[in-house]
């Protein structure tokens, strides 16, 4: 079996390259997997590993060999605590790194095997740690689709995967324009129903029942005119405090389990 220990070595260099820029991610179809319970979640989601790196101190043998007999054709290759120091985010992620293939998420791509999806929509969003928290509530409530209209970052930055705690290998994901996704959505007659601070409704009062997208866009601006002007209702969750907006991911899921209670959930 391979061994490396040095921090020089042209695969760890690739390995910090694809943790740090986007463009390489893009350029490669490449990214990085670290965590026995994010390369657990990447299997689920029938992800293809090109490369796995342990470090034998923290990974056992027998978590090693389990590995060995489950991804056959997959190159594994020993690493030093240096190297496993310069390549691991934490120390607590149990010794093991991969290098895997990223997928499409185009919205043609998009699989809806429900005949009455319920979707989670987010225009925008700027900040790994909302997408990934979206993503956990998305798998939380075991939305059909989760979509991501004008993204400012793409999936596999590893912050992404780190915040969602793997749920982006997992959820059904796609991509597109806000135009794109509008069209897509009025498409399939799907019920577009957009979070904002100037709606009439409460969002507590729509049937969820139907075929139903629930929109958001940025703590800071919002939903673009776009969605404001295509929605089947513009809906608004009331608060009373002294601030008028509340976290992108707490404001999704209020409205994602009311509607999942309307379905029965709980």
């Amino acid at each position: 079996m391979k061994e490396i220990t040095s921090t020089q070595n042209n695969l760890v260099k690739q390995i910090l390259q694809l943790k740090e820029k986007s463009k390489e991610r893009r350029k490669s179809g490449l990214f990085v997997i670290e965590g026995q319970r994010e390369l657990k979640l990447a299997l689920k989601g029938n992800y293809n590993i090109q490369t796995l790196l342990f470090f034998a101190d923290i990974f056992s043998e027998e978590n090693l060999d389990a590995l060995i007999k489950k991804l056959p054709s997959v190159e594994f290759i020993k690493i030093s605590k240096e190297v496993y120091q310069k390549l691991a985010y934490r120390q607590t992620t149990e010794g093991i790194l991969a290098i895997a293939q990223s997928k499409p998420h185009s919205l043609n791509s998009l699989d809806l095997k429900n005949a009455n999806p319920l979707i989670l929509v987010a225009e925008a969003p700027e900040k790994p740690g909302n997408i990934g928290a979206l993503l956990r509530t998305a798998d939380a409530a075991n939305l059909d689709a989760v979509i991501i209209a004008n993204p400012k970052s793409d999936l596999y930055n590893p912050n992404i995967i780190r915040s969602s705690v793997g749920c982006v290998f997992t959820n059904k994901i796609a991509t597109g324009t806000t135009l794109e996704i509008i069209e897509y959505l009025q498409l399939k007659k799907i019920a577009i129903n957009c979070a904002a601070l100037t709606a009439p409704v409460n969002y507590s009062t729509l049937d969820y029942t139907v075929p139903t997208a629930i929109v958001v866009g940025t703590e800071a601006t919002g939903l673009s005119g776009e969605w404001l002007d295509a929605s089947s209702q513009n809906i608004l969750i009331p608060m009373q405090g002294e601030i008028d907006s509340m976290n992108v991911s707490v404001a999704a899921a209020i409205v994602i389990f009311e509607a999942k209670r309307q379905r029965g959930f709980l």
